[in-house]
């Protein structure tokens, strides 16, 4: 690409700080080992951080944006501020940001405890359940108890609740006949979903297991942590091919899979010409396969009958996309026999479930005052 990419500058956006926030205070943690990049991880977590808690910069970074909105709108900041609250507690030991995390006025602000079905599945848009299972894994490993337990005994309940949406036999959620949860109803790009809550699912059962949970109640049925895995892995093996049509939708993976991806680099020829922004676009048209095989890619996915076109211009269907494939990585490791557990004892190695000084003191705290 040759032509202009313009950079947007942000003055406001807690949603889009939170996030990055979060994802840099998480990364410190995977990067421990080299300790100076570590602790600039967590200086830059904490400076966004608070450029997400600043009360003058409260509105959603999409909002009027004429090149977001329509594409990447975000619906509310409340669940990125539970979710980058708790990953900074867990990299830096402040307790204020737990603190923040489990002030019952939180839950509150972020409808946590609303029983929304839409707030059960996580997604680019909604980091609540990734968050509450991450303050449930608190309760479960260490159970602080006051003033956090309020909380985090919400957060440990609905994580409970959200995980037995999940399950056909309840009937919260379509699944197709072929097994494809449909945790968005049945719109375009539906393995992304599938992939991420079949990553919680495993995760939670790699909690459980380690503090001998053998399971939790759904009602009055008795759910194991097999059943937990089992359904990720049903997930997984629908993408992988186990389904009506037989095909993998991870890009080469198997003997058949999507050759028409909705992606430039896959179906642009490396012919020495240098295409402009719509230049590209008799590429996208074209109906040959592409000459890139974009090898690792999951697309988005089939219909909700099973039902799937290997066309460039479905992009609902055909377009790999960075979230599906982070969740397909992470629910992959999650269920394999060298993956799991992995999830408990990352953290765990620095014994961050106890209430420690910072681990980084030249990562600046939050404000002490909670700002509702």
């Amino acid at each position: 690409m040759t032509y202009a990419r313009p950079v947007q500058e942000c003055n406001a956006g807690p949603d889009l700080a939170g996030e990055m926030a979060a994802a840099l205070a998480a990364a410190s943690i995977v990067f421990r080992d080299h300790a100076a990049y570590s602790r600039r991880l967590v200086r830059g977590a904490a400076t966004v951080y608070k450029f997400a808690r600043d009360g003058g910069k409260r509105s959603p970074y999409s909002r009027g944006n004429e090149y977001i909105e329509y594409y990447y709108n975000s619906t509310g900041y409340w669940d990125e501020y539970m979710w980058s609250a708790a990953w900074m507690y867990y990299a830096t030991g402040n307790n204020s940001y737990i603190s923040f995390a489990t002030d019952p006025r939180l839950p509150k602000n972020a409808k946590a405890f609303f029983g929304i079905l839409d707030f059960s599945v996580l997604s680019w848009d909604n980091k609540l359940p990734g968050a509450t299972l991450l303050l449930s894994r608190l309760r479960m490993f260490l159970n602080p108890g006051y003033p956090y337990e309020e909380s985090l005994r919400g957060y440990h309940n609905i994580t409970g609740v959200n995980m037995c949406m999940y399950f056909p036999r309840f009937g919260v959620f379509n699944f197709t006949r072929g097994g494809l949860a449909q945790f968005n109803h049945g719109d375009g790009q539906p393995l992304q979903y599938a992939v991420a809550n079949s990553f919680l699912a495993a995760l939670y059962a790699d909690y459980m297991e380690s503090v001998n949970v053998p399971g939790w109640y759904c009602g009055p049925n008795f759910m194991t942590l097999n059943d937990l895995r089992s359904l990720a892995k049903s997930q997984l093996n629908y993408i992988l091919g186990d389904n009506p049509r037989k095909m993998s939708y991870v890009v080469g993976y198997g003997k058949r899979y999507p050759r028409r991806l909705h992606h430039r680099g896959a179906s642009t020829p490396n012919n020495g010409v240098r295409y402009s922004c719509t230049g590209g676009n008799k590429w996208r048209d074209a109906k040959g396969k592409d000459p890139h095989v974009l090898t690792g890619a999951m697309v988005g996915g089939p219909d909700k009958h099973d039902k799937f076109k290997d066309a460039r211009i479905s992009y609902a269907q055909n377009e790999p996309t960075l979230v599906g494939n982070a969740g397909l990585v992470a629910a992959l490791v999650a269920i394999t026999s060298s993956g799991r557990g992995l999830g408990v004892r990352a953290v765990d190695k620095n014994t961050m479930f106890t209430a420690v000084p910072p681990m980084f003191p030249a990562a600046p705290p939050p404000p002490a005052t909670w700002k509702p």
